[in-house]
Order: C-alpha cells, then sequence, then structure tokens
C-alpha cells in the first residue's frame, strides 16, 4: 500500500511569508517542503519559493530549528 501525501493549496506561499518573515524554518516547515517537492506538481511561483528558501537555509540567511512549530503557548 502506497501513502498519498497531498499539499494543501497556497501552502508554500504561505509558508515561505512565515518563513522569511520569523528568519526560522521549523522541522515542519521542512516536512512541507519536501511533501512540495516530491509531489512534482509545484507552479513556476511556487517552484520560485522553495528555491528561495533552499537558497537562504544554505547560506545560512535563516535559522534552522528542530522544534515541530515556533508557537508559543
Amino acid at each position: 500500500m502506497q501513502l498519498q501525501i497531498n499539499l494543501i493549496p497556497g501552502a508554500i506561499g504561505d509558508l515561505y511569508a512565515d518563513v522569511s518573515t520569523s528568519g526560522f524554518i521549523t522541522l515542519a516547515d521542512r516536512y512541507g517542503l519536501m511533501t512540495a517537492i516530491l509531489e512534482d506538481t509545484l507552479s513556476p511561483d511556487e517552484e520560485s519559493c522553495v528555491n528561495r528558501l533552499l537558497r537562504a537555509a544554505c547560506r545560512e540567511k535563516l535559522t534552522v530549528s528542530d522544534e515541530l512549530s515556533l508557537l508559543v503557548s
């Protein structure tokens, strides 16, 4: 049985905005990016957002967090 993973429409744009604003990329964000890449149905705009996030992480412009979420209760 193969597991079906579907990305929520508009999730890449929201993820890009959140990560760009906070400067942090969480474990959940990274799983979202992995899903988007593996889904192989990204629009050119979404692909550009993913590439920008990956470049920012490689250049250490983002703080990579092992936390699932940055929300504080």
